[in-house]
């Protein structure tokens, strides 16, 4: 079952959700618009004797930041730019999802890769993965996604920010990098 506007504005009331900040503009008939955080990061991804290297999937990827200016910024193909919801989020009792806007799908931005389902226990801004077809100029403050909520069956045994392998579990307002590399106990 999926949370309408007045179930939302319940669960806010009772805390089960937790949206920060909240603008009553910004609540859909079952969804929540999303604003994008003024702060971009890409992989720094080095060039060997002008040959492309790789992301290793065993190693902390280094990154790049890049300020949204006044003006916008430009994204472009063939890159992945890492972004941030202005909002921090929190869902206690709800399986929160992540979309796009469908207005900007249409200009050929995508938000996310594959990461566009939370889980109960999730507390934090959300990171984007933001791809496009065509160059686009995006803008800070500019509504970038929309979530919406799903009630859950029951209560998790261990909700997300417990799990001792939380990898994204502290709050940060800056996009978080991959963290596979945690997942790889040593090094081969």
């Amino acid at each position: 079952m999926i949370l309408v506007d007045r179930d939302i504005l319940e669960q806010l009331e009772t805390g089960q959700i937790v949206i920060q900040p909240f603008d009553r503009e910004a609540l859909g008939t079952n969804s929540y618009d999303v604003h994008l955080a003024p702060l971009l990061r890409v992989y720094d991804v080095k060039s060997v004797a002008g040959v492309s290297c790789y992301l290793d999937v065993r190693q902390q990827p280094e990154t790049k930041d890049i300020v949204v200016p006044d003006g916008g910024v430009v994204l472009y193909p063939g890159e992945l730019y890492l972004a941030s919801t202005i909002e921090y989020t929190e869902s206690h009792a709800h399986v929160p999802i992540l979309n796009g806007k469908s207005s900007l799908g249409r200009l050929g931005l995508s938000i996310h890769v594959t990461a566009g389902t939370g889980d109960v226990g999730f507390c934090n801004h959300w990171t984007l993965e933001m791809t496009v077809i065509k160059p686009l100029k995006v803008y800070a403050g500019m509504p970038i996604g929309q979530i919406l909520w799903f009630a859950a069956s029951s209560r998790p045994l261990v909700p997300y920010g417990l799990k001792r392998d939380a990898k994204y579990a502290v709050a940060d307002s800056a996009p978080g990098a991959s963290r596979m590399y945690k997942n790889f106990k040593e090094d081969l």
